[in-house]
């Protein structure tokens, strides 16, 4: 047997591998810019208002839905186009789903650990869920006045809420993003020449500019429902705010509601006995298992099953509806959304303690005897400006109609609404 000497390779020959370029690591909001705050138009011909940004948004927070792996692959594809195609954004997600993401990109992404940093941060909110994922994105401000825009994508069980379908997210995002883009911006070159793509120098890319292609200009920007909340305060028997505990439903101010705030007698076996003022006069005493304070949004939720009213969500008014009440002639009650309430618990009370829910979310500390839950509709227009309240940004539709906000479309595919029996 020959042995052949194999030939040694010079020592200064490296074998080379592909590499891919470094990722980022999770950074802290704080670095960030503060939130740019948009301006609501309204229309003598729409009942909508006009999104009208001052400069392009920067800062983005995403929120998904959780347990759902065909959502965080979504958000996934979602976060990925929005970097590639805009300049100069960031991108925010809560601290868990951060932790868990921020390996599947190579840029930096943000998050923060308390709500207050968000609500200075942060410019415009996508949801990707359902109508819970949109009323946990709504909490996240609900200590804060001025709310950012929320472009929600349905992608969860019922979708009430839910405005796109995830498959039009590169066309509702740049909708947003170029909602309000001024008559001098560049984006105007293509609306004359729509075939001609007009090469941008990268020097000359500022705000709007450095995105290519048609403007919406300001005459078809976004338009957005402000959906009315919910001013909610909790107080002992002497008029002092009860904080309690340092959650957000315990605030050392009012927290604010998107959907409804729930007194009910929870774990107790006895009914509870409720002191019910309107206005700052006593209207009755309710016995029943709780009462429900729901805003026209919270309408078709809690208190639909209750009994109580649907609401339009353009009608600006409160919905009073009690659960379960002992007097069959107790019904449920529409007030002006300047109307206050104030539900006191009545020294008859049998079980001493009542929980407090505030869209959903159960206070830790309730209330007892001779405590009080105040309840006030939140004001959307203030000196001729509108603000306050959830903008959500809406849909258009190609039904025909000139005014078509989706609503009487959801009752029906949604709702069934008045669905006959026999049908499929």
């Amino acid at each position: 047997m020959i042995v052949r000497r194999l030939k040694r390779l010079p020592t200064s020959r490296r074998r080379c591998f592909s590499s891919t370029a470094r990722r980022k690591e999770i950074q802290d909001v704080e670095s960030l810019s503060d939130r740019i705050i948009p301006r609501y138009k309204g229309s003598p011909s729409s009942d909508l208002l006009s999104l009208q940004w001052p400069a392009p948004p920067r800062n983005i927070l995403l929120v998904k839905k959780d347990d759902a792996p065909h959502v965080t692959q979504a958000l996934i594809e979602y976060a990925k186009h929005i970097h590639s195609n805009y300049d100069n954004v960031s991108l925010i997600f809560e601290p868990r789903v951060a932790a868990q993401l921020h390996k599947q990109f190579t840029f930096p992404i943000y998050t923060s650990t308390t709500h207050g940093n968000l609500a200075s941060k942060v410019d415009l909110t996508t949801t990707l869920g359902g109508d819970g994922t949109i009323l946990h994105a709504s909490s996240l401000f609900s200590t804060t006045l001025n709310v950012p825009p929320i472009l929600s994508f349905s992608m969860g069980t019922l979708g009430f809420l839910g405005e796109w379908k995830f498959t039009e997210y590169k066309r509702a995002f740049r909708e947003v993003y170029m909602s309000g883009a001024g008559t001098g911006s560049p984006l105007f070159q293509g609306d004359q020449h729509p075939h001609i793509q007009t090469q941008v120098e990268t020097s000359d890319m500022t705000g709007w500019s450095s995105v290519r292609g048609k403007s919406m200009g300001t005459t078809r920007s976004s338009k957005v429902l402000l959906r009315n909340r919910l001013k909610v305060g909790v107080f002992d028997g002497e008029g002092n705010r009860v904080i309690g505990d340092n959650t957000t439903e315990s605030a050392e101010c009012d927290v604010h509601a998107l959907n409804e705030v729930i007194i009910h007698r929870g774990k107790e076996t006895h009914l509870a006995i409720i002191e019910v003022f309107v206005g700052g006069r006593f209207l009755t005493e309710a016995v029943a298992d709780g009462m429900i304070i729901s805003t026209p949004t919270g309408s078709t939720a809690y208190s639909l099953s209750s009994g109580g009213s649907i609401i339009h969500p353009l009608v600006s008014s409160l919905l009073m509806t009690p659960i379960c009440p002992r007097s069959l002639s107790f019904r449920p009650l529409v007030l002006p959304s300047n109307t206050p309430i104030t539900l006191r618990l009545s020294e008859k009370n049998r079980g001493r303690d009542l929980e407090v829910s505030i869209d959903g979310r159960r206070r830790n500390h309730g209330v007892g005897v001779g405590m009080e839950v105040r309840v006030l509709g939140e004001e959307l227009l203030s000196c001729g400006e509108w603000g306050g309240g959830v903008p959500c940004i809406m849909r258009g539709t190609s039904s025909g109609l000139k005014e078509d906000d989706g609503w009487v479309g959801g009752l029906n595919g949604l709702l069934k609404f008045n669905y006959p029996f026999g049908e499929e």
